[in-house]
Parts: structure tokens; C-alpha cells; sequence
């Protein structure tokens, strides 16, 4: 497969390894709405905040929609779009590379893109997500005004659609609702009792392969002899065709003299319309439909010079989720896709490292919580209601050195330890040194008094008793496990052959935790 070559690509490559695991710091005052809700709004740089979300979301969210900065050469107030070619690519790639691990089996990543980079962008995708997961490069018309100033006016933007698993996906996607127009098509001019239909021509092109029995003259109600059009065929043997005829499911028009035509019932057909590549600013909106919308929001302020229709992500959000799923967005901007997930009843997380995930993301989403009526509100009945917490990236969780920084909770540390050992996100609440049991192995972590005994010598170290609790908890975690065993703690007091004996890998922290996942 083709790749792309730029001056720091095998740096860039390998950059998302290095970045350091950070935790997440809840900031209660920005949160907003219900306390126990799943959906986060982080501040911070998106390649620290999407290294830290792994170990709790890996494989686990089910659409990603970016709008990353698009590189035109022009500064914006938000973002420095100025970009050297090197440095863009720089920036997207380990951040594919992560939001790629983050995607859920069914899971799809859309892309928001112009022609500056769009197919570069391309290459890159094809390389990162694989080529055979690509699925569209749709076509969103942006405005429907000319600019007359340049040699061609460009008036849309690319949204670049890849899939975790395209044969999974293409089974899961929602196709799109009819719309009005598309349903005016279906009529009942003649009274059928199986309710309003829509004709279909029910000839085809004479192919090889073509049946000798799809050719014949069909003699219409009024008399009149009729023949496929030149170069053509029926799509129906004449036995076929006689047969609908009695069934009443071909048309010949009011008078019986017009060309056949099949009766293709609305109650029959399927419940939605396969998404095209094209989407027009008739159904999607355009960039002064979103500008129109956040100005809303913020009166006397135009705050983003790009931001997304909440119908185009409605859109997105459709075609690619259920009520309940996880959207992912870490370049926020504007706030549109968390709006917009949270008014469908979608999980989300949003990421932004600009001071206006204070300013106007969170203030967004309260509105949004409190009832925001704009945008898709009334669409999708949207009356308001939910919740979102606020976080910002904290320190590191291991210093310089690689030591586990003292400051560090047990539920940062024993996350961060499961998806190192398992490469699954961790599910536990932290009131038992037990992590978990994965493929036949259980995984325990003793640390900062999990057991409530922070002597020295106490709930941090592998003795007879804290091993009786862990085997106890698995036990009861899986019914009967006795099987094989790794335990992190500060020291081990059973002797090596007791270790060996009962099947358990004993790990020193902080020496034997990895300090990058």
C-alpha cells in the first residue's frame, strides 16, 4: 500500500507512545447538571487527554466525529491554523493513532476536512485505520454562494467516514429518514388497500446473460401492443409479469394505455434511504446556518469562525449511533457535536484545549441542559435535562524517574495497570485490591491502603492474609477461580516456592509498573 513520506514521519509515528499517562482532575465547579452522568467535557492539550482516557474507554466508543484545524494558511482566533505541511501531518497522526484504539468493534471515525489537506489526510487514514476500512469521502456543501473573486469557487468541505470493521459497520449504520419530498412520491390514485405507492419502471438494459424470456410484447389494457425499449428488456419472465398483473401490482396508468410500471408500496419498502456521498446545505445546513446558531447563543458575540451545523452532526450522529452510545469529539471547538450527542441521548466526551472550554463549550452545554431550543432542539424533541463534569488534565502519573507519584489514587493507578496488563479498559470501583479477571488470569494491585491498613508493613504488601482476601474476591468474582494470579505491590512477604506453588507473578510497584501505556 502507498504511504506517505514527510521529513519527521518516523518521529511522528512513534510519538504516541510517548506521551505520558496524565490523570483526569474533575473541576465541580464548570460541571453542570446530574452528578452520576457518563459525559465529560475535558480541558486540555487532546493528545495527553485521549492517552489518559484508554485505560477506561479503549474499544468502547462508538463514533468519533473531528474537525481538526484544516491548515489554509489563515490564523484563526482559536487555533493557529498556520500550520507548516510537516507539522500538520505531525500533529494528526498520533492522534489517529489513539483515537483509532479508542473506537468500539462497530465503531466508525468521520473527519471533517477541506482540498488543503484532504488528501493527504487520505493516505494517512488509509495507513493508520487500514485501507479496507475506508467507506466514504463525502461531499458537504458548505454554502450555496459563489465566490466570484477566485479561479473556481469552492463551496463544500470533505468529511472523510472510516469504519473499525466496514463488514460489522455496514450491518449496524442507520440508513436516513424519507424525507417529505421523498414521501410526496408515494400516492394511491387508485384506491389499492395496501395504502400508498410509488412507480418503478420495470424494464432494464438487455445485459448478457439476459433471460430469452425477458423479452416479449406485452398487450396493455386499452389493446395496444407494446415492446421493451430499444436495447432493453423486462426485468420479469412473461409468466412473472402476468402474475403481478393479477396480483394488481403494475400500473398502466389511469386510461390502461401507458407503459407498465411496478407499484412499489411505501409499507413495503425499507425504513430508510442508504446515506448518499452528497449532502446538501438544503438538508444539512451551511457554515452561516452554525454561525447563525452560536451567535444565538452568544448574543453580540461571533465567537468561532467555522463552527459545524448541529443538523450536519445530527446527521452524523444518526447514520453512525443508538440511543446510549458513546460519541467521542476531541477538538470541541465550538461545542456542536457534545450539544448535539446530548439533545439524541447519546453519551459523549468532549475535548478542548482553548480557554473557551470555559467560556462558551461548558456555559453551551448548560444551555443545553437547561433546555437550549435552538439548533435540532425541536426536531428531536429536545426539552432539556442531563449532566456533564468537568475535567482538566492533571500531572503525570510518574515522574521523571518513573516513579509513581506520590499524589496518585488507587483507581488512576489500578486503571492504568489493567490496560497495560490486559489492553482493555478497566471496569472496577476501587474498593477492592482485585482489578479483575482476564483470560484466565485474576490481576490485583495493593496500594495507598486499598485494604484500609496503610502501615508500612500492612495493606500494601502480598502476605498470607491480603492474599486470602484477593483469592476470596475472585472466588466470588468468577465462581470457584483458584487459576493463575499476578499481584502489584510494595513487597512480597511468601516465600518464592509458595509464589511458584500457587501460580502468582508478584510485581513490585512502583519498579515493575510500566510508566507509558
Amino acid at each position: 500500500m502507498p504511504t506517505l513520506n514527510w521529513l519527521t514521519r518516523e518521529a511522528d509515528i512513534r510519538a504516541a507512545t510517548r506521551v505520558e499517562y496524565r490523570l483526569l482532575e474533575e473541576v465541580a465547579e464548570h460541571s453542570s447538571g446530574e452528578g452520576k452522568t457518563a459525559n465529560m467535557l475535558i480541558h486540555g492539550d487532546n493528545l495527553d487527554a485521549l492517552k489518559a482516557l484508554l485505560p477506561f474507554y479503549a474499544g468502547r466508543v462508538k463514533c468519533i466525529y473531528i474537525d481538526p484545524p484544516y491548515n489554509t494558511r489563515s490564523a484563526f482566533e482559536q487555533y493557529d491554523d498556520n500550520l507548516e505541511h510537516t507539522r500538520w501531518l505531525a500533529m494528526m497522526w498520533p492522534r489517529l493513532e489513539l483515537l483509532r484504539e479508542l473506537l468500539s468493534e462497530d465503531g466508525s471515525i468521520w473527519v471533517s476536512i477541506d482540498d488543503n489537506e484532504a488528501h493527504y489526510l487520505k493516505v494517512v487514514m488509509d495507513e493508520v485505520m487500514g485501507r479496507s476500512s475506508f467507506v466514504a469521502d463525502i461531499v458537504w456543501q458548505r454554502t450555496h454562494t459563489r465566490e466570484n473573486r477566485t479561479d473556481i469557487s469552492n463551496v463544500h468541505d470533505n468529511i472523510l467516514v472510516y469504519a473499525k470493521n466496514r463488514a460489522i459497520w455496514r450491518e449496524i449504520r442507520n440508513p436516513l429518514p424519507k424525507s417529505e419530498e421523498q414521501l410526496q412520491r408515494f400516492k394511491n390514485p387508485d384506491g389499492d388497500p395496501r395504502g400508498r405507492w410509488a412507480s418503478l419502471p420495470i424494464h432494464a438494459k438487455a445485459e448478457k446473460g439476459r433471460r430469452r424470456e425477458q423479452f416479449f410484447t406485452i398487450t396493455l389494457p386499452s389493446g395496444r401492443e407494446l415492446d421493451p425499449p430499444p436495447g432493453r428488456c423486462w426485468l420479469y419472465t412473461e409468466d412473472r409479469f402476468l402474475e403481478m398483473c393479477a396480483e394488481d401490482r403494475i400500473w398502466f396508468g389511469e386510461n390502461g394505455n401507458n407503459a407498465p410500471r411496478l407499484k412499489s408500496f411505501l409499507s413495503e419498502v425499507q425504513s430508510g434511504l442508504v446515506p448518499s456521498t452528497h449532502w446538501s446545505h438544503k438538508e444539512v445546513g451551511t457554515t452561516g446556518t452554525a454561525k447563525s446558531e452560536v451567535v444565538s447563543l452568544f448574543e453580540g458575540e461571533t465567537p468561532f469562525s467555522t463552527p459545524k451545523p448541529e443538523a450536519l452532526i445530527e446527521r452524523v450522529v444518526h447514520i453512525a449511533t443508538n440511543a446510549g452510545d458513546l460519541v467521542l469529539d476531541s477538538f470541541l471547538g465550538s461545542g456542536t457535536t457534545a450539544a448535539v450527542a446530548h439533545k439524541m441521548g447519546r453519551r459523549w466526551i468532549g475535548v478542548e484545549m482553548g480557554e473557551h472550554a470555559v467560556t462558551h463549550c461548558a456555559p453551551r452545554l448548560q444551555k443545553v441542559i437547561d433546555g437550549d431550543e435552538g439548533g435540532i432542539s425541536e426536531r428531536v424533541g429536545w426539552k432539556g435535562g442531563g449532566g456533564f463534569r468537568f475535567y482538566r488534565l492533571g500531572p503525570p502519573a510518574f515522574d521523571a524517574d518513573g516513579r509513581i507519584r506520590p499524589d496518585i489514587q488507587f483507581s488512576a493507578l489500578a486503571a492504568h495497570v489493567w490496560f497495560s496488563e490486559t489492553g482493555t479498559p478497566w471496569d472496577g470501583d476501587g474498593c477492592s485490591p482485585l482489578l479483575g479477571i482476564h483470560d484466565g488470569r485474576a490481576w490485583a494491585l495493593l496500594y495507598n491502603g486499598v485494604l484500609g491498613d496503610r502501615r508500612e508493613d500492612g495493606g500494601n504488601v502480598l502476605t498470607r492474609g491480603t492474599l486470602a482476601l484477593i483469592r476470596e474476591k475472585a472466588a466470588e468474582t468468577e465462581q470457584g477461580f483458584a487459576g493463575p494470579l499476578t499481584v502489584y505491590g510494595e513487597q512480597s512477604r511468601l516465600a518464592t516456592e509458595t509464589l511458584e506453588g500457587e501460580g502468582i507473578v508478584f510485581k513490585q510497584t512502583p519498579y515493575d509498573i510500566e510508566s507509558r501505556a
